[in-house]
C-alpha cells in the first residue's frame, strides 16, 4: 500500500528511469544511479502508517557500484567497486554463509545481489580445542520457536570448560540446558533462563551438549559463551577476570591462583585465592572463578578512592537506585573530582549532598555531560544518589574522592575552569581570585570569587562556555561552535557578528 520509488535522473516519475520500488521491510544494500541525479517518490494510502525510512546518500565515481560493506562476522576479498569488479565473501570460523558467495558490479551500477549474512548455525558440532557458541543473531535477539543443539567434542580423557560472557533470555520461557554427554538423556549440569549471567561450568566427560529452546513470543539479547578444553590432571584456564589482575599461570593439580579487583571494583563472585584440587574424585578449582564488578552503592571510609557507576567500564543498567556514603575523619572535608561523566540527559541523574544522607543540603544534581571540575563538602560526610529510568543507558561515571584538611583561616582550592585560567593563589579569608577563558570561550560570570568567613567561596566556580552567537571584537580572535570540543547540541541557529577597526577588513 505504501511505496518508495527511486529513479535515475532529474525527471520525477518517469517510468523509464525507475531503479527500485520499495515496500514492506526488505531493502537492498545500495541503489546507485547512472547519472548525477536521482529522485525519490513516497506514495502512501489513507490508512496505517509505519516507521518509514532513513536514507543516506553519497556521491561516488562514475561507473561504480559503491562500497556494499562487509557482513558482520564475515570476511571480504576484493576492494574494487567499479563495473565488472567481483567481491567474494566467507564467514569467520563457526558461522554459516546465507546468500551469494560472490557478487559482481554490473554495467547498470547495481551489484548483482545483496552482500550475504553470516549466521551462527542452530545445529553444529565443535571439535576445535577452544571456540565460541552464540545464540542465533546474537546480540540482536534470537527470534522465536527455536530448538538449537550444539555439541562440543574434545579428545577422550580431556574435559570442557564453559565461560559465560553474556546471557539474556526471556525469563521462564526460553531455556539453555547444558548436558554432560552427547545424547538427549545425558545428565544435566545446569539449566539457565533470565538475564543473570551464569557462573563457569565444567564437564565431567569429553563431550558437552548445549540445548537451546525459545518459545513463540518475545526474545532477549541471547548468549555469548566461550569454551576451552583441558587435561584430566589440571583445572580449566580461568582466564583473566574483567576489571581484575590475576596472579599465577599454573593450572595443574595443587597449584593456586589469586585474583585482585582493580580500584573501585569489588568481588561479585568467589574468593581472592582458588586452588586446583581433587574433590569427590574430580580435579576442580576449590571455588567459583572470581568476578569483579562496580557496586551499586556502599560506605567508604578510606582516605581516598574511586566510585564507579555499576557496570563500568560498560554501560550502567536501567532502573537503578544506588547510594554511596563517603566518611572522612572529623575535622576533614571531602574533595570529589570527576574523571568521566556521561548519563542520559534529563533522565539518569547523580545527586551529591553535603552530609551523610538524602536530607543533607544538595551540592549539585548532574546529568548529561556537564559537571564541575570538582566539589568539596563542608563537613566530613558526602552522600551520592544515582537514579536511572527504565530505558537507554550510557557510559556512566568515574569519580575520585579524597579526604582533605580544612584550614581555619582559608577556603579550599576552588579549582580552575575547563578551558580557563585562574589569577590569584591566596585562598585565605577575605582574599579573591579571578578567572579568564581561552580564546573563543566566555566566562559564565565575571565577578571574582571571595573567600568568606564560613570558609566558602562567594560563588560557584565559573565555567568557560562556547556560546551560540554574539558580537566579536578585537584585531584577532577565535569563534567556536557551542559546546566545543564536545558535540554541539541539536536545533541551533547561531549568528556571530565580527567587528574590527574602521578601515580594516
Amino acid at each position: 500500500y505504501d511505496t518508495l520509488t527511486i529513479g535515475d535522473g532529474g525527471e520525477v516519475g518517469d517510468p523509464k528511469t525507475v531503479l527500485q520500488v520499495l515496500t514492506g521491510s526488505f531493502v537492498p544494500d545500495l541503489i546507485v544511479s547512472m547519472s548525477n541525479q536521482m529522485w525519490l517518490h513516497l506514495q502512501t494510502d489513507e490508512s496505517v502508517g509505519s516507521i518509514g525510512f532513513k536514507v543516506n546518500y553519497k556521491e561516488i565515481e562514475k561507473e561504480s557500484c559503491g562500497d556494499p560493506g562487509t557482513p558482520l562476522y564475515g570476511i571480504r576479498e576484493g576492494d574494487g567497486f567499479s563495473n565488472r569488479d567481483v567481491l567474494r565473501f566467507e564467514c569467520q570460523f563457526g558461522f554459516e554463509l546465507i546468500g551469494e558467495k560472490s557478487i559482481i558490479c554490473q554495467e547498470n551500477n547495481q551489484w548483482s545481489a545483496n552482500i550475504p549474512i553470516c549466521i551462527f548455525p542452530c545445529l553444529s558440532n565443535f571439535t576445535a580445542p577452544m571456540g565460541t557458541v552464540l545464540s542465533p543473531d546474537y546480540p540482536e535477539g534470537y527470534g522465536n520457536n527455536l530448538n538449537c543443539i550444539w555439541t562440543i567434542i574434545s579428545d577422550p580423557g580431556s574435559r570442557i570448560h564453559l565461560s559465560f560472557n553474556d546471557f539474556d533470555l526471556e525469563s521462564q520461557f526460553d531455556f539453555l540446558a547444558v548436558k554432560d554427554g552427547d545424547s538427549p538423556d545425558s545428565p544435566i549440569i545446569g539449566t539457565f533462563t533470565g538475564a543473570e549471567v551464569p557462573s563457569h561450568l565444567t564437564s565431567n566427560s569429553h563431550i558437552l551438549r548445549l540445548e537451546f529452546q525459545a518459545d513463540h513470543s518475545m526474545s532477549g539479547r541471547g548468549f555469548n559463551i566461550t569454551y576451552n578444553t583441558f587435561g584430566h590432571n589440571e583445572c580449566p584456564d580461568p582466564g583473566v577476570p574483567i576489571n581484575a589482575r590475576r596472579f599465577g599461570d599454573n593450572f595443574q593439580l595443587g597449584s593456586s591462583i589469586s585474583v585482585i579487583c582493580e580500584e573501585g571494583f569489588i568481588k561479585t563472585q568467589g574468593t581472592e585465592t582458588i586452588t586446583c584440587m581433587l574433590m569427590d574424585g574430580k580435579v576442580m578449582w576449590s571455588g567459583p572463578i572470581p568476578k569483579c564488578g562496580a557496586p551499586c552503592g556502599g560506605h567508604f571510609s578510606s582516605p581516598s578512592g574511586v566510585i564507579l557507576s555499576p557496570g563500568w567500564p560498560g554501560y550502567y543498567k536501567d532502573s537503578l537506585n544506588c547510594e554511596w556514603v563517603i566518611e572522612a575523619e572529623p575535622g576533614h572535608s571531602i574533595k570529589i573530582t570527576f574523571e568521566r561523566f556521561q548519563t542520559e540527559l534529563n533522565y539518569d541523574v547523580l545527586e551529591i549532598h553535603d552530609g551523610p544522607n538524602l536530607l543533607s543540603p544538595l551540592l549539585g544534581s548532574y546529568n548529561g555531560t556537564q559537571v564541575p571540575q570538582f566539589l568539596f563538602s563542608s563537613s566530613n560526610f558526602i552522600y551520592l544518589l544515582f537514579t536511572t529510568d527504565n530505558s537507554r543507558s550510557n557510559n556512566g561515571f568515574k569519580i575520585h574522592y579524597e579526604s582533605v584538611t580544612v584550614n581555619t583561616y582559608s577556603c579550599l582550592d576552588p579549582g580552575i575552569p575547563v578551558h580557563g585560567r585562574r589569577y590569584g593563589h591566596d585562598f585565605s579569608i577575605g582574599s579573591t581570585v579571578s578567572f579568564s577563558c581561552d580564546p573563543g570561550y566566555r566566562l559564565s560570570h565575571e565577578e571574582p570569587l571571595l573567600c568568606e568567613k564560613n570558609h566558602w567561596w562567594s560563588h560557584p566556580l565559573p565555567t568557560c562556555d562556547a556560546l551560540c552567537g554574539g558580537d566579536v571584537r578585537g584585531p584577532s580572535g577565535t569563534i567556536l561552535s557551542p559546546g566545543y570540543p564536545d558535540l554541539y547540541p541539536n536545533s541551533l541557529n547561531c549568528t556571530w557578528t565580527v567587528d574590527v577597526t574602521h578601515g580594516k577588513g
